[in-house]
């Protein structure tokens, strides 16, 4: 009950909240100017390939990127699409996976996406923030001005960073706000500091410029400068993602703020390239970054300062989402089961060692072989465009659902994937710079989730069921049998079938055949993954007996899957209820205990070498099989580390195939 007051507290609209938005949902995308005008800068040759058609015309395309896909697509449109308060791909989807069966292919494609492109934001932001040390003479002096003194810092502080996930970052997250709001002050100041001297560059907010310069000669790269003006967005995902942190109306509210201060920058540096254009003292310079090199030189120490710590934010951000997005899909049975830790009392506080860990192994592999942020940036942003068109898929079947008239919903689907389509064109030559990388994380990701959605879908289609009713006399005899020890008084298994009236023969063939397991109470327990991300209710199904109880749980794709706890509760309530019997005990350190022990069934499932499956389903199903080796105990997901459990090891005997038959021979 904490935990949800306090997040309605945050999502309404206080100065607190509007310093959490700040800090938690525009780190990414408050970066960009860290990089963007300097990667268009390197595409078209230098200062000295600069005009003022450029500029101009680079300024509009910038302006319109992050007002279409930013403001209108994500602010506007998208942030309504939210799921009890929750965002994100995974969230939209919930929304519309009953409308057809092959939008989990949109959602699997844009969360590998995002967690795969996701992965070069820490490299990018930080390394670009450090390199603004090269600028100051007193650090090249002491460590020199090769690039190895800033990859040792860079992967210093991206270190540190993955270090203290495990501590929780609650700390830290009180202090992002202030520091974003300083941080994005500081945006606007320099860039109306360099503004002021041209406040004429405002005639880029016309598209006439931005399309003009698409087919300009001025501009090399011609159409393919999409690439670099696509980098001002790349943050855009994230607004829709951290909805749930923050509430939609603190988005309202200081988005405006954010893309003023965001122009404000952009234009200042574009007013500062053209003044700088015929300076010989830039014409010839490496690694120019109009960010950095418009600043004051008496404010350039506060700048690098600031942009560090705006680059840790960012990344933060990237880490505690993709955190995230990982447990959502294993909720949601699209990922493996991975260990997930709670540091802090705060919602939304996870931790997931396996993932803190790949990201850590992937941010210092990027920063050790692109080695500078200009090489990031021709790789930074390819994987992401396919995440924007993804969700423009599941929200074009989103306003269907809502009734939106279908020309309408029709159109906004053209508009947008026409939009993004040529971004990822434009990406697409970012591949052989190092967007490989990104892309083949991505497909990495996808293959386990294919893998392991497909797998289950198999065994799903092919499980043997068996009425439970069918047994019932079986279960009431072997309850009631002197001559058989008591294995436990309540003996719970975890059944995958959906219809309540079912359960898998091979967990009656575990209770009565392997061992008669005797118990006062049996249970039957299925977890349904629900649409709403925080439900958490129950129904039973007692089938007219006082020890027989078929238990469905449904939880939403948000809730910690807490059996032994939820299992108390509901056996309590139906021994108050009288569907159940009292369960006394004669040795019990809680007088008012009124269920007793709990043994755990859990089943270890092995493919067996006689199934009959074809070869492409038994080689995702072994597949399958293989990812489980590596992932967390059914016993530590559920929450039944000190409960007593029992792991049963069956074989998937799924299409069985003629054996062998022995003939018998004489002596």
């Amino acid at each position: 009950m904490k935990s949800i007051m306090k997040q309605n507290n945050i999502s309404k609209l206080t100065l607190g909240g509007i310093l959490v938005t700040l800090g938690v949902v525009y780190g990414d995308i408050g970066t960009s100017p860290l990089y963007v005008m300097k990667s268009v800068l390197k595409g078209n040759g230098g200062l000295e390939n600069v005009s003022e058609n450029f500029i101009l015309g680079t300024l509009s395309l910038v302006f319109w990127t992050i007002t279409i896909l930013t403001t209108i697509k994500y602010v506007l449109i998208t942030l309504k699409a939210d799921n009890k308060g929750e965002g994100g791909i995974f969230s939209l989807f919930t929304l519309v996976r009953n409308r057809a069966k092959w939008l989990i292919i949109p959602a699997m494609i844009g969360g590998s996406a995002l967690l795969a492109d996701g992965m070069l934001t820490p490299a990018v932001t930080v390394t670009s923030a450090i390199e603004g040390l090269k600028l100051i003479p007193k650090f090249n002096m002491v460590f020199g001005s090769h690039q190895n003194s800033i990859i040792t810092i860079v992967i210093t502080i991206i270190s540190i960073l993955f270090f203290v996930q495990h501590f929780g970052t609650d700390l830290i997250g009180k202090v992002f706000g202030p520091i974003m709001l300083i941080w994005f002050c500081s945006l606007a100041f320099f860039g109306i500091v360099n503004i002021s001297h041209d406040w004429t560059l405002l005639r880029a907010l016309s598209p006439h410029y931005g399309i003009s310069i698409l087919f300009s000669s001025e501009n090399k790269l011609g159409f393919f400068i999409l690439g670099s003006i696509f980098l001002s967005s790349t943050g855009a995902e994230a607004l829709y993602s951290d909805l749930g942190h923050v509430g939609k109306n603190n988005i309202y509210r200081t988005w405006p703020f954010v893309k003023i201060c965001l122009l404000l920058n952009y234009f200042g540096q574009g007013a500062w390239i053209l003044a700088a254009k015929n300076n010989p003292k830039f014409l010839n310079l490496e690694d120019l970054n109009p960010f950095f090199q418009m600043m004051p030189n008496s404010l350039l120490i506060f700048g690098i300062i600031i942009s560090t710590l705006a680059a840790i934010i960012a990344s933060q951000a990237l880490i505690s989402g993709s955190f995230t997005l990982v447990s959502e899909a294993i909720k949601l049975n699209l990922f493996p089961r991975l260990h997930t830790m709670y540091p802090s009392s705060s919602k939304g506080q996870l931790y997931i060692p396996a993932v803190n860990r790949f990201l850590w192994i992937v941010c210092i592999g990027i920063v050790l072989y692109f080695k500078n942020s200009e090489h990031m940036e021709a790789a930074y942003g390819l994987a992401i465009t396919v995440t924007m068109l993804m969700t423009t898929i599941l929200l074009f079947n989103y306003l269907l659902k809502q009734k939106t008239p279908f020309i309408i919903a029709l159109i906004m689907l053209i508009f947008f994937a026409s939009f993004e389509f040529s971004f990822l064109i434009a990406n697409v030559v970012k591949f052989t710079h190092g967007g490989f990388v990104a892309v083949l994380i991505a497909f990495a990701i996808l293959a386990i989730m294919y893998i392991w959605i497909k797998g289950y879908n198999i065994k799903m289609r092919l499980l043997d069921n068996v009425l439970i009713e069918d047994h019932i006399n079986q279960l009431n005899r072997l309850c009631q049998d002197p001559d058989r020890p008591k294995y436990t008084t309540n003996l719970v298994c975890l059944t995958s079938t959906h219809d309540p009236k079912q359960i898998e023969r091979t967990i009656m063939y575990s209770i009565f055949d392997k061992r008669p397991k005797k118990a006062d109470v049996y249970w039957f327990v299925h977890i349904s993954v629900t649409d709403e991300p925080y439900q958490s209710d129950y129904s039973v199904d007692t089938f007219g007996t006082s020890n027989i109880v078929r238990v469905r749980l449904k939880l939403g794709f948000r809730v910690e899957q807490k059996l032994n706890v939820f299992l108390r509760q509901i056996s309590t309530e139906l021994v108050e209820s009288g569907e159940i019997k009292l369960q006394s005990r004669t040795y019990t350190t809680l007088p008012d205990r009124k269920v007793g022990d709990f043994r755990f069934i859990l089943t270890q499932e092995q493919l067996s070498y006689e199934s009959g499956l074809g070869f492409w389903d038994s080689f995702i199903l072994r597949s399958k099989l293989f990812i489980k080796r590596f992932t967390v105990s059914p016993a530590k997901w559920f929450g039944l580390d000190t409960s007593d459990v029992y792991i049963e090891k069956i074989p998937l005997f799924l299409g069985h195939i003629d054996g062998t038959i022995l003939k018998r021979t004489s002596k």
